[in-house]
């Protein structure tokens, strides 16, 4: 069955996280600028809360779910910014939350998951984390949040772009990360609904191109777990509720080379002074590659977060 969500779906999204998620700001550089050939116009959810867009969609969620259910806790799989945003978000809500995340997560989405509070348990490769969550439910009860394929996780990645608009209406392009979807989803639903004429780019890395391979195939289309450096977006097909939305709202889906977001992160780090994991660079290369919009083009991205560690960081920006 096909769900879609609304543009006052995200309203009132809006609503319950008002106060709570941080309105991050929107930056432009004309450093940033030359290098594109366009006007960017940078919402930068690295300044988000738990350090990423995903805090948005998770606070909604649980938000939402019904006070007797709410005893029992809520149950997330994620390999590190959905697990965060579910944390903090279970932390203020005063709900119990049981994370799954892969061994091989980047320590400071681990360490962070833990420190909200959250019971995190690992898998490792191969194994598959919806069933493990199944498994922890059966076991304990509970309600499960999925990182993307759920329609209130969808509106409340909407409001970043709600808010984008609203400081930048007159936007030609938009462009997100796609990984699972929940982002671009939300997204494209309010910039069609506020702005039907502009044009709404997903950016993936080269190696997961699954929503290229989707698009070209009219269906969607699994591929192996890639290997990228852009760890956020190392899913393997566009999610049961995210395609259907995406595939009617979206134009275009473009991707870059590992190469091509290190030089995103460096050049955002040296120019416009941001830190971003490689994740939340992949638009940015998308922009700098000539991919998102024509010359002159006003082009508002969301950089979806900036969760890496120091080490990390400093070893990807200086390699390649």
């Amino acid at each position: 069955m096909l769900t879609m969500i609304s543009i006052d779906d995200v309203r009132a999204a809006a609503k319950r996280i008002e106060g709570v998620a941080h309105r991050t700001p929107v930056v432009t550089s004309a450093a940033l600028d030359a290098i594109a050939g366009c006007s960017l116009f940078l919402k930068c959810e690295s300044f988000q809360r738990a350090g990423a867009f995903k805090f948005r969609g998770a606070y909604n969620a649980l938000s939402r779910v019904a006070d007797e259910a709410r005893a029992r806790g809520v149950i997330a799989f994620s390999s590190g910014n959905h697990a965060q945003g579910v944390a903090l978000a279970a932390k203020l809500l005063g709900i119990r939350a049981t994370i799954v995340m892969p061994d091989y997560a980047s320590r400071v989405k681990l360490d962070a998951t833990r420190g909200y509070g959250a019971d995190v348990v690992t898998y490792g490769r191969g194994e598959g984390r919806e069933a493990i969550a199944e498994q922890i439910k059966a076991e304990r009860g509970g309600t499960i949040i999925p990182p993307f394929d759920h329609p209130d996780v969808i509106a409340g990645q909407g409001t970043a772009a709600l808010e984008l608009l609203d400081e930048v209406p007159d936007l030609d392009v938009l462009v997100t990360p796609v990984g699972g979807g929940g982002l671009i989803s939300g997204c494209a639903t309010v910039a069609k609904a506020l702005r039907p004429d502009i044009r709404v780019v997903g950016a993936e890395p080269e190696a997961g191109d699954d929503w290229s391979r989707s698009r070209r195939a009219r269906r969607p289309v699994a591929i192996p777990e890639p290997d990228t450096i852009a760890e956020g977006l190392r899913t393997t097909s566009p999610g049961d509720i995210t395609w259907p939305i995406a595939d009617k709202l979206v134009d275009d889906f473009v991707t870059v080379s590992d190469d091509q977001i290190r030089g995103a992160m460096r050049v955002l780090f040296g120019r416009a002074k941001i830190v971003v994991e490689p994740a939340g660079a992949v638009p940015v290369a998308a922009a700098f590659a000539g991919k998102a919009g024509t010359a002159g083009s006003r082009i508002g991205i969301i950089i979806s977060g900036g969760n890496v560690d120091a080490d990390t960081f400093a070893r990807l920006i200086s390699s390649g």
